[in-house]
C-alpha cells in the first residue's frame, strides 16, 4: 500500500474542519490543521457567521454543495447539541419583479433536484407571522434550508477528524511555504516547521496572504457586512427555547437586500443594503490581538439607518425593538461570487479552498476531498477552479472592482447575459473599431467585448419577419440578431471569433502528448483539423477542442478558456519535448459563414479554396489580398466556410479586406446572438452550458468524437462498455409548441408531470422557426416525439423531444 501523504490544512475555521473530516473518513488520517488563533472560535468569518444555509442558485454546483451541507449537518451533533435546524426558508416578493424572480429560482430547484414551492401572501404569513401581509406579493419556500450553528458544525467535524488521527494545533501562524522543485514540502509557522506532500489553505479572507507565500495570486476581497440583533420582542416571547434557538424560516427580503433568522426571543438582521467596505487583509488585527474577534469591526450605524427603516417596513413587530447590538463583519468575495477551489497551476501539492461561506462549506469540502484523494471530484467544479481566471482578472484593481460589484449584487435581479459595468473595454480584438462603426452592441466575456447584433442591420428586410418574444428573453437581444442569421443562411456574414482560446502546441513529442490527452484520432495528414474532447480519469467530458495539425509537430487548438490551457500545461513532458503557448491575444480570428462564403474569398487569393482544393475540416496557410491567414475549414452555424486566422497586427486590414469583397454579395456582420441560434440549430454542443465533466461523451452525444481503437488515452479505462445505447440520461433538442416562448437555459423539463431533467442552451431558431431548448433528460424519455413541458416563470410550456440535427441533417450546405 502507497504511504499515504501528509496533508497540512492552514486554517481551522468551517473549511478546514470539515474538509480534515472528509479526508479522514476516506482514509487519508496523516492530517495536520494548523489554526492562528485558538480553537474553534478562530477569528474568522466561521466565528461569527449567522449561518444561513440556502439551496437556491443559478448554478447546479453551488446548489449540490449547499444541498450536502443541509444533510451532513442535519446529522451531526456536538455534546448532545444540534449543529443545523432544518427551520426552512422563505424568500418574499414585494414587487412583480421580484414576485417572477422567485418563480425563476423555483424553476432552478426543481432542475436541481430540491423541492421547494410558491406561496400566496396568506401563505406566507401563515409560515412566518411576523411578516406584513399587506407588503408582498408571494414568496418561496423552502424546507429544506436553515440554520447552521458554524463553529459547532466546524467542531464537531474536527472532534471526529481527531477521533482517525487528524491534530488540530492552535496559535500557530504561517510564516512561510517551502517547496522544492516546484513542488510544496512544508509549512513554516512560528512554532516550527511542518512537512507537507500536501498543502490546503482554507485561511478565508486571510487566503491572500498564505497565497502570497507561495507565489499563488488568490483573488478575493474581504468586504465588511453588517448584522444586528434587536432588543427582544414580544411577539417572540416564549416561542423559542436557548436550546432550539429558531423555530420560523430563514427569511430573505431581497428587494431590500435584507435578511433576517432568530435568536431565542430576538431578531438577527444581516444587511447588503450598504455601500460596499473592503478591507485590507494587513489591517485585520492577529487574533492573539484583539479583544474579541478581528473579524468583526465597529459597526457603522449611519450605514443601517435605511435598511432600519425598510425592516420595521416588512416586520411590523419591529417598531416596539430597537438595535441592541451591531457589527460590521468580514467575509470573503471574489469577482464572479463563486467559491476558489483546486491546486495552484505554479506550486504542486499547493491546494486552495477560499472563498467558501457555511451554506456551502460541507459541499465544498467533499468535493475538495474527492479532488485530492480520487483525483477529480464528482461534482463538476469548473465554475469554482481557482485557475479560471485570465491574466487581467487577476488584477488587484479588477478584483476589488468587480469583488465589490458582486457585493452589490448579492441579491439583484441579474438577467442571465447581463454583463458586469466596471471595468470594461479590457480586450478589444483588431475589429473593434470597424464594429463600433457598425453600431454593434458589445456584451462582455472573460475581458472581451463581444457583438450580440450590429444596428447598422436595422434596415434588413429580414426585421420584420422575426416574431417578439417576452420582457424577459428580449432584454440583451434585438430582432436584428434574427436577421443576421437569416442573412448568414442566405447569403454570408462575417463572425469575430477572436475571443476563441487559441493555444499552439509544438515539439517533437507534440503529436504523442496530444494522442494521449484527446478522445479522437490526431495522427493524419498536415492540413487536417480534428473534433476532439479532453476526459478526467472517470471519463468525464472535461473540455471539447478542435486542433489543427499545421505541421508535422505544430498544432493549433481552439479551446475553452484558461481550465484548458492549464490542463495541458500540468500534464506536459518533463524532457522539453513539448511546448504549449497561448496565441491568443496576439492572433485574430473572422468567420466567414453562408452559402457566398466561397464567392467572397476565392477572389481574393490564388490558393484554391473550391470543395475539391480545401474540403470541410481541412486547414491551409494561405493569402487572402495583401494578408498572410491560416483558414480552417470548419462551421460552427452550420453553413459553408471558413475560420480565418491572422496575427493581430494585421486584423483591421483582414477585416476591410474581406468587407469590401463581400460588399457586391450582400455581406453583414454578424453578432454572437446570431451565432447562437445558428448553432443550436445545428446541435453544436457548448462546453460548460451543455455539457460538464458530470457528463460521458456518449450521453452528450458527441460519442463520434472517441476513437476507442486509436490506442490509449486519458479516460479511456473509464468509457469501456459504454455506447449511446447503455446510457441513462441524453441531452436532447426540444422544440417548443409556442413559437414566441423563449427560454433562457436552466428551466425545468417535466415528463408525465414529474421533473426529469433541465435545459442547458436555448435560442429561437430562426431557420426553422421554431423555439429550441436542449436539455437533459433520462434516456428512457429522450426519444423523439416524446411530450413534455418546459417550466418557465411559474408556466409549463409545451415541448417536444426532436431528432438532431433540426436543420441540414445531411450536412450538404457545409461539404458543397
Amino acid at each position: 500500500m502507497a504511504a499515504q501523504p501528509k496533508v497540512v490544512v492552514i486554517g481551522a475555521g468551517i473549511v478546514g474542519c470539515a474538509l480534515s473530516d472528509e479526508l479522514t473518513e476516506r482514509g487519508w488520517t496523516d492530517v495536520t490543521v494548523l489554526e492562528q488563533g485558538p480553537l474553534f472560535a478562530t477569528g474568522g468569518s466561521s466565528s461569527h457567521a449567522p449561518g444561513l444555509v440556502f439551496q437556491a442558485s443559478p448554478s447546479k454546483t453551488m446548489t449540490e454543495f449547499a444541498s450536502y451541507t443541509v444533510r451532513k449537518y442535519s446529522d451531526l451533533t456536538l455534546a448532545g447539541q444540534w449543529c443545523f435546524r432544518q427551520v426552512g426558508g422563505l424568500e418574499v416578493a414585494t414587487t412583480p419583479e421580484r414576485l417572477a424572480e422567485i418563480e425563476r429560482r423555483h424553476g432552478w430547484l426543481t432542475s436541481w433536484g430540491v423541492p421547494s414551492r410558491l406561496l400566496t401572501p396568506e401563505e406566507a404569513v401563515e409560515v412566518h407571522p411576523l411578516v406584513d401581509r399587506e407588503r408582498i406579493l408571494g414568496a418561496f419556500h423552502i424546507p429544506s434550508d436553515g440554520l447552521a450553528k458554524a463553529l459547532r458544525a466546524g467542531e464537531a467535524q474536527a472532534r471526529r477528524a481527531i477521533e482517525r488521527g487528524a491534530r488540530f494545533l492552535p496559535h500557530h501562524t504561517v510564516t512561510g511555504i517551502e517547496s522544492t522543485g516546484g513542488r510544496v514540502t512544508g509549512v513554516v509557522t512560528d512554532q516550527g516547521t511542518f512537512p507537507a506532500d500536501v498543502v490546503v489553505s482554507c485561511a478565508g479572507f486571510w487566503g491572500p496572504k498564505i497565497g502570497e507565500l507561495a507565489g499563488v495570486n488568490v483573488p478575493l476581497v474581504p468586504l465588511a457586512h453588517q448584522y444586528v440583533k434587536t432588543s427582544p420582542l414580544r411577539a417572540l416571547a416564549g416561542r423559542n427555547t436557548e436550546a432550539l434557538e429558531a423555530s420560523r424560516p430563514i427569511l430573505r427580503h431581497q428587494d431590500r437586500d435584507l435578511y433576517f433568522r432568530e435568536h431565542v426571543d430576538r431578531i438577527g438582521i444581516g444587511s447588503y443594503a450598504h455601500r460596499p467596505m473592503p478591507i485590507r487583509v494587513d489591517d485585520v488585527e492577529h487574533p492573539r490581538d484583539s479583544l474579541d474577534q478581528p473579524s468583526k469591526l465597529a459597526f457603522t450605524e449611519d450605514d443601517f439607518t435605511a435598511a432600519w427603516a425598510d425592516c420595521r417596513e416588512l416586520l411590523p413587530a419591529l417598531n416596539e425593538a430597537k438595535v441592541e447590538e451591531g457589527f460590521n463583519g468580514i467575509f470573503s468575495f471574489t469577482t464572479d461570487g463563486m467559491p476558489l477551489m483546486g491546486e495552484a497551476s505554479s506550486l504542486q501539492g499547493f491546494w486552495i479552498a477560499e472563498a467558501v461561506w457555511v451554506t456551502h462549506s460541507a459541499g465544498v469540502a467533499r468535493a475538495m476531498a474527492e479532488w485530492l484523494i480520487e483525483g477529480t471530484p464528482r461534482t463538476d467544479v469548473h465554475e469554482c477552479d481557482i485557475n479560471r481566471f485570465e491574466t487581467h482578472q487577476l488584477a488587484p484593481s479588477y478584483v476589488r472592482q468587480r469583488s465589490c460589484r458582486n457585493f452589490v449584487e448579492v441579491y439583484d435581479i441579474l438577467h442571465p447575459l447581463q454583463p458586469a459595468q466596471a471595468p470594461r473595454h479590457l480586450r478589444l480584438s483588431p475589429f473593434h473599431d470597424r464594429q463600433r462603426e457598425l453600431g454593434a452592441f458589445f456584451l462582455e466575456a472573460s475581458g472581451w467585448e463581444r457583438p450580440h447584433w450590429y444596428e447598422a442591420n436595422q434596415d434588413l428586410p429580414q426585421v420584420e419577419s422575426i416574431p417578439g418574444r417576452g420582457e424577459w428573453a428580449s432584454r440583451y437581444w434585438s430582432p436584428i440578431a434574427g436577421a443576421e442569421a437569416l442573412v448568414t443562411r442566405e447569403r454570408v456574414a462575417l463572425y469575430d471569433m477572436t475571443a476563441l482560446k487559441r493555444l499552439e502546441v509544438t515539439g517533437p513529442g507534440a503529436l504523442d502528448f496530444l494522442q494521449y490527452l484527446t478522445t479522437n484520432q490526431l495522427d493524419k495528414p498536415v492540413g487536417t483539423v480534428v473534433y476532439t474532447l479532453l476526459l478526467e480519469e472517470t471519463g468525464g467530458v472535461r473540455s471539447d477542442l478542435t486542433i489543427g495539425r499545421l505541421g508535422e509537430q505544430r498544432f493549433q487548438i481552439g479551446a475553452n478558456g484558461q481550465l484548458d490551457l492549464d490542463w495541458l500545461t500540468r500534464h506536459l513532458p518533463d524532457d522539453g519535448r513539448v511546448q504549449v503557448r497561448d496565441i491568443t491575444a496576439g492572433t485574430c480570428c473572422i468567420g466567414v459563414w453562408g452559402p457566398l462564403a466561397r464567392d467572397l474569398v476565392q477572389p481574393l487569393t490564388e490558393t484554391d479554396f473550391s470543395h475539391q482544393g480545401f474540403g470541410y475540416f481541412k486547414a491551409r496557410q494561405a493569402c487572402l489580398g495583401d494578408v498572410p491567414v491560416t483558414a480552417m475549414r470548419l462551421s460552427y452555424v452550420g453553413e459553408l466556410g471558413w475560420e480565418i486566422y491572422t496575427t493581430a497586427d494585421q486584423g483591421a486590414k483582414l477585416w476591410d479586406t474581406l468587407w469590401q469583397a463581400g460588399r457586391p454579395l450582400g455581406v453583414v456582420a454578424a453578432g454572437r446572438s446570431a451565432f447562437n441560434s445558428l448553432r443550436l440549430e445545428k446541435g453544436y454542443r457548448s462546453w460548460g452550458a451543455d455539457m460538464t465533466a458530470e457528463h460521458n461523451p456518449y450521453e452528450a452525444g458527441i460519442g463520434f468524437a472517441v476513437r476507442m481503437q486509436k490506442g490509449d488515452f486519458l479516460g479511456r479505462d473509464a468509457l469501456e462498455g459504454i455506447s449511446e445505447e447503455t446510457v441513462s440520461r441524453r441531452l436532447v433538442p426540444l422544440l417548443l409548441d409556442d413559437a414566441e416562448a423563449v427560454v433562457m437555459g436552466k428551466e425545468p423539463v417535466f415528463v408525465d408531470g414529474e421533473p426529469a431533467g433541465y435545459v442547458t442552451s436555448a435560442a429561437y431558431g430562426y431557420t426553422i422557426g421554431r423555439s429550441i431548448a436542449y436539455a437533459w433528460l433520462p434516456a428512457a424519455a429522450a426519444s423523439a416525439g416524446t411530450a413534455v413541458q418546459v417550466g418557465y416563470f411559474g408556466d409549463r410550456l409545451p415541448a417536444v423531444v426532436a431528432e438532431e440535427p433540426l436543420f441540414d441533417p445531411k450536412m450538404t450546405r457545409i461539404r458543397r
